[in-house]
Order: C-alpha cells, then sequence, then structure tokens
C-alpha cells in the first residue's frame, strides 16, 4: 500500500508541474501567447497525469480488496513483482495512450487561434481544426468506453470489502479505515475530471471568469495539495512518521 501511495504522490507531483509553471509564467508575464509544440506537451502531461491518476487508483483498490477480502492470502497474491508490474502499468499504459492521441491531434489542421481556458486541452484544440476530426471522435469514444472499466474495478472492489466488513468482525471493520483516503482521493479525481469534462463539453461563458480559472485548475493543483495532506492524517504509519521527523528536527534545532 505505501509504495502505491509514494506512486500516488509522485503522479501527482509530476501533474502539478506538468503546466503550473507555465500558467503562472503567463500569468505574471502577462504573455497569454503558446506555441504549437508546448500546446501538444501539454496535452500529453494532461493525458498522461488523468491516466496514470486512474490506473494507480484501481491498483490500489485491488491491494485494499485482498487485504482485506483475502488476508492470509495476501503475500501469496500481492508478491512484491506484482506490485512492480501494477506501478510499471499505471505509467507505461496511460503514456502510450496519450502519445497516439497526440499524433492524431498533431495531423490536424487547426485554422482557429484562441483557446478560452488557461492551458491547452485535447477538446478545445480539437475544436479549432477545420480538418476531418472523425478519427479524433472515434478514437475519444473508444478511451472513454475503456476509462468505464477501472472505474467498474474500483467500484466492485469497494462494494465487496464493505459487504465483508459488515459481516465480519471489529477487527476487519478497523481495516476499512485504511480505505478511507483512498476513497477521499478517488472522489477528489472525479470532481476534478468531472469539473474538466463539464468545461470542455459545454458553453461556460455565463459563468465568471474566476470560477472557470479555479475550476480548470482543481485538478492540477488542489490534488496534488489534497492528497499528500489527507493521506498524512489518515494513514497512522505515516502521521507516526511526520510526528517524529518534526520532533527530531526540533530537537536539533534548539540543542
Amino acid at each position: 500500500m505505501y509504495i502505491f501511495i509514494c506512486n500516488l504522490a509522485c503522479i501527482n507531483l509530476y501533474g502539478g508541474s506538468a503546466v503550473t509553471p507555465f500558467v503562472l509564467t503567463k500569468i505574471l508575464t502577462e504573455n497569454y501567447r503558446i506555441t504549437w509544440l508546448s500546446c501538444l506537451v501539454q496535452i500529453f502531461s494532461l493525458f498522461t497525469y488523468g491516466g496514470c491518476d486512474l490506473t494507480n487508483l484501481t491498483v490500489m483498490a485491488y491491494d485494499r480488496y485482498i487485504s482485506i477480502c483475502y488476508p492470509l492470502e495476501y503475500e501469496k497474491i500481492v508478491t512484491p513483482a506484482k506490485v512492480a508490474i501494477g506501478v510499471v502499468v499505471s505509467w507505461l499504459l496511460p503514456f502510450v495512450r496519450s502519445t497516439i492521441t497526440i499524433s492524431i491531434t498533431g495531423n490536424l489542421n487547426i485554422c482557429g487561434v484562441i483557446i478560452e481556458k488557461v492551458y491547452c486541452d485535447n477538446f478545445s484544440v480539437v475544436k479549432l481544426a477545420c480538418s476531418d476530426t472523425l478519427s479524433n471522435n472515434i478514437y475519444g469514444v473508444v478511451m472513454m468506453s475503456l476509462t468505464i472499466l477501472p472505474v467498474f474495478i474500483i467500484f466492485y472492489t469497494y462494494v465487496r470489502i464493505i459487504f465483508i466488513c459488515l459481516k465480519l468482525s471489529k477487527t476487519n471493520r478497523v481495516k476499512f479505515s485504511t480505505c478511507v483516503p483512498h476513497l477521499i482521493a478517488l472522489l477528489n479525481f472525479v470532481i476534478g475530471i468531472c469539473f474538466e469534462i463539464f468545461q470542455s463539453r459545454f458553453n461556460m461563458r455565463h459563468v465568471p471568469c474566476t470560477v472557470r480559472v479555479i475550476l480548470s485548475l482543481y485538478v492540477l493543483i488542489l490534488s496534488p495539495i489534497i492528497n499528500p495532506i489527507m493521506y498524512g492524517v489518515k494513514t497512522q504509519k505515516i502521521k507516526e512518521a511526520i510526528i517524529k521527523r518534526i520532533r527530531l528536527h526540533l530537537v536539533i534545532n534548539y540543542t
């Protein structure tokens, strides 16, 4: 579990640093132009971040499912090799998917130059194209369909976990508390993605600009900030390690 939490932190760090420095630079310099190459890099970063986050959350759900539902077989099922495969897949699969997305979008003939967001996203760029976007639409539908699978896996695992924890001993119910940070991280991710999809698909001009900016940056800034704090507070061993480090730092400074 701690390896997957560490991987989630790395994914959040990657997602937050993929666009945030660029956005801050543009705001400070008041220069809101972007090159085509930089725009494609932003799209790639956003796609890989979202994919890595969802894949890792799916692997974490499976890990919790085996830990609580099959505790005696946990070490046999969740081997170090499988953990390594889970971490590699959580990065590799989204990068492959994003590469295909960029290769399709990069071949479009773009006629428009204005994106009503603080960063480039694939859907906003495709709307500016004056060439045929059928391949983009078909690939988008296929990828959206495949995204349902990990969501279904997460939903199924937690339904099973809840039923088992309600039937079995108080100890297993205590174990369920280890799932709370993961559920909050999942909810946090889903809220951010819903904001992003809603803004991309619907006309948001009636919403104040400040609100639109905050919503568009939610998944990139708030998720990387909230997840480490939430895991540090809810996971007992992490909380103990943080407190120990703070005490050690205070002792060194005041002795």
